[in-house]
């Protein structure tokens, strides 16, 4: 680690995280922009024209994962930087489903060489901290979408300017991103510097505890996203501003992720898991029968709930199976995001044909699911490490 900024490379990557998660906050307030009452889109078309945004992700993820050992971490940054530069000036150019599904294919390939790209950076640079560290990397994308949402509604609903404007705030995080980056060295994979060759790691992604954790992400994932990408037209019946519930949902989650450390001392992965999918379950039930104030009391259930999902499924994989290398962290990440461009759309629909509270009810299926896999998750990993933690 001779001569790596360790310091400005973090402070880099959580810049990149959050240009990717203001994506999400910025596209949850153009679904009004674009839908019935603005361009003329259906919740259904809406639903198909971000999906992109899931499985361009899982796109660069799967072609990003095997190639960040193969061209380096660097040349995948610069890939997303390229891909986000494309799609924030394509959807600043958007007017029609068509035109909305090509700018956000490109921004969903940007976030994805994101993560493809810097998950394993992190994991290499803090192999000792690997789930601490990556919850504190991924505090910034609750707390991108926090300023993504806030911006938003400063910039429409406040000052009441138009959308473009709202869109062009995310060059702010992306030329500072790619100064940072600018001459930097940057470490290789931990894969690499363990020396595990392409086909154990290759082999290593077909093991049955990977398989399932990957089936594990595409509802974690799911739950997480699934809801808070769609909460504009979720809540507006519920609350006035839609897009502050998003901003406290995802400052509780921020708070949550940079305190993981003395969680993680407390807490296996495992069990922090099974806590999640219990608040998860908990709190979307609450946000179907909640209106007014009530709602932010069941967001933040919610929100406790989530907060952990996505840096400790990948912390599960970097930790236990670390052979997967950044092949297995790729991997897991497009499979999440991929099962989002799934629930878009089925979201959508429900809400054309039923309503909101219909679409929070069928999602909260989902975590009840994964109270289940996670709690023989749980009682698997005890006996296995044979410790006590709950």
């Amino acid at each position: 680690m001779e001569n790596i900024n360790k310091n400005r490379l973090f402070l880099g990557s959580c810049l990149a995280l959050i240009t990717t998660a203001m994506t999400f906050a910025i596209r949850a307030r153009l679904e009004t922009v674009f839908g019935p009452h603005g361009v003329g889109l259906t919740m259904e078309q809406i639903g198909y024209a971000f999906a992109p945004a899931f499985f361009g992700f899982t796109i660069a993820m799967i072609i990003g994962g095997p190639l960040v050992d193969l061209l380096g971490i660097k040349k995948i940054t610069w890939m997303a930087f390229i891909t986000h530069a494309i799609g924030i000036v394509l959807t600043l150019m958007a007017d029609s489903m068509t035109s909305l599904f090509i700018a956000t294919l490109f921004i969903g390939i940007g976030n994805g060489f994101v993560e493809a790209a810097l998950n394993p950076m992190v994991a290499s640079m803090y192999p000792d901290e690997k789930t601490k560290m990556l919850n504190r990397f991924h505090v910034w994308f609750p707390g991108g979408i926090v300023i993504g949402a806030l911006v938003g509604w400063l910039v429409m609903d406040v000052l009441g300017l138009s959308w473009q404007v709202m869109v062009a705030t995310l060059f702010i995080p992306l030329v500072i991103y790619g100064l940072l980056f600018w001459g930097q060295k940057i470490p290789v994979t931990e894969r690499v510097q363990m020396g595990v060759s392409n086909k154990k790691m290759f082999s290593s992604v077909l093991k049955p505890l990977f398989l399932f954790m990957v089936a594990c992400m595409f509802l974690t994932a799911a739950s997480e996203l699934g809801t808070t990408q769609r909460i504009e037209s979720l809540l507006k019946e519920s609350v006035t501003a839609p897009l502050l519930v998003l901003a406290f949902i995802n400052g509780i989650m921020a708070l949550g992720r940079l305190f993981a450390g003395q969680v993680v001392h407390k807490l296996s992965p495992s069990g922090m898991l099974l806590y999640s999918a219990i608040f998860t379950f908990i709190g979307l039930w609450l946000l179907t029968v909640s209106n007014g104030g009530m709602t932010f009391v069941a967001a933040a259930v919610f929100a406790i709930g989530v907060t952990f999902f996505w840096p400790t499924m990948l912390g599960f994989v970097a930790e236990y199976l670390p052979e997967t290398g950044a092949l297995g962290l790729s991997i897991m990440g497009g499979a999440g995001m991929f099962s989002v461009s799934i629930v878009l759309p089925v979201m959508g629909k429900l809400m054309d044909d039923a309503n909101a509270a219909e679409a929070l009810q069928t999602m909260s299926i989902l975590p009840a699911i994964l109270i289940v896999a996670f709690l023989g998750l749980h009682i698997y990993m005890r006996k296995k490490y044979q410790t006590s933690e709950v």
